[in-house]
């Protein structure tokens, strides 16, 4: 976590570039794309009620954003046979700031991690049912009577099931990225260059980008080799999906975060941050893909508070599992019991002695 040599720049921002947004981008300390940007990504990004309920108590105009912050971001994957269908959270990952705003800390949880979802009026969901955690956004979306689904009360449920797991009694932001304009946030970067880490073997797309499931017999499949890798939209998205390869779903959440931080990498290049056209690009691009909630605050806010973490100080963890059950009898994943201490030194702001004490959990 040394401070040596880093890149300048608000993780906030380069965050959301990953995952739909840019807000702001600093190179060598200097403010170069600043309030243009801010006002640019403000108007671009979708705003939702995605809590479900009234922002914490202590947040007021007067208030400042301070640490610990605890921010949840949902990947949802619409399935493009299935078009009228609620979507499923696809990818579920937690960003946490600790109380010195210095530094940060990315986790996931597996879409198939047994959970207890808890009852949503809202979508008439009885709840006290244990269920793979992706089916929680499924459940808060869809409607019994005819309407479209609804994407926030979706998340809503979501989060009280992650905060249920957890222990994280509330959180401070949350975001929706819709991976289907995700690759337009990766093209308008111009692609992102990453190491991949082993053999991937697409179950979704041809070698040239097609449908799979379109096609008949038993098309080819595209392939990913070990290596330094440029993956333009279509493809990144695709590789970030796969899960039926080895390591499964935790294979999957590693090369998640290894993307994200290879986005966060492309983004603050001086390609982007010095070409004004391909910066409004990708906050367009981005804007159409993520719904945000501040909880009260705006994306300018978040920015700010967080203008003094850079990509270094982001530590990107990683929580072991193991399959319930196998086969046809496959129910879904637990989490190791490691993971019970992570969440417990978490919430009791003790988050930078567990990993210190636990290298292992650190995703390189």
């Amino acid at each position: 976590m040394g401070k040596s040599g880093k890149q300048k720049g608000p993780l906030w921002a380069r965050l959301c570039i990953a995952f739909g947004t840019v807000i702001v981008l600093l190179s060598g300390g200097t403010l170069v794309a600043g309030k243009l940007a801010l006002d640019k990504v403000e108007g671009s990004v979708h705003k939702a009620d995605l809590f479900g309920e009234p922002p914490p108590r202590y947040v007021s105009e007067e208030s400042t954003i301070t640490g610990p912050l605890n921010i949840l971001l949902v990947g949802i994957d619409p399935r493009p046979e299935r078009p009228g269908e609620a979507p499923r959270g696809d990818s579920v990952m937690v960003l946490h700031v600790p109380r010195s705003m210095d530094r940060a800390y990315l986790f996931s949880l597996p879409r198939d991690l047994l959970v207890q979802i808890p009852r949503w009026e809202p979508a008439r969901f009885e709840g006290h049912r244990r269920d793979k955690l992706t089916h929680a956004m499924f459940y808060g979306a869809s409607r019994s009577d005819g309407q479209p689904s609804d994407v926030a009360s979706g998340f809503a449920l979501m989060a009280r099931t992650v905060s249920g797991y957890t222990g994280i009694k509330e959180f401070d932001a949350g975001a929706v990225i819709n991976f289907s304009g995700f690759t337009k946030v990766v093209d308008a970067l111009g692609g992102v260059t990453m190491d991949i880490d082993q053999r991937v073997e697409s179950i979704h797309v041809t070698p040239d980008g097609q449908a799979r499931w379109l096609l008949p017999g038993n098309p080819p499949r595209k392939t990913y080799e070990p290596g330094r890798q440029h993956l333009n939209g279509w493809q990144a998205l695709d590789y970030v999906r796969q899960r039926y390869t080895e390591g499964g779903d935790y294979s999957r959440q590693r090369h998640q975060q290894q993307f994200i931080r290879a986005m966060v990498d492309q983004a603050v290049s001086k390609s982007v941050v010095t070409n004004p056209a391909k910066l409004s690009s990708v906050i367009e691009a981005a804007g159409a893909s993520l719904t945000f909630d501040g909880r009260g605050r705006s994306i300018a806010d978040f920015a700010l508070a967080l203008r003094g973490i850079s990509p270094s100080d982001m530590t990107l963890v990683k929580l072991p599992g193991e399959n319930v059950g196998s086969g046809y009898g496959y129910q879904g994943e637990q989490l190791l019991p490691i993971a019970a201490g992570f969440f417990e030194a978490l919430n009791a702001g003790q988050i930078d002695e567990f990993i210190v004490g636990h290298p292992e959990l650190v995703n390189k």
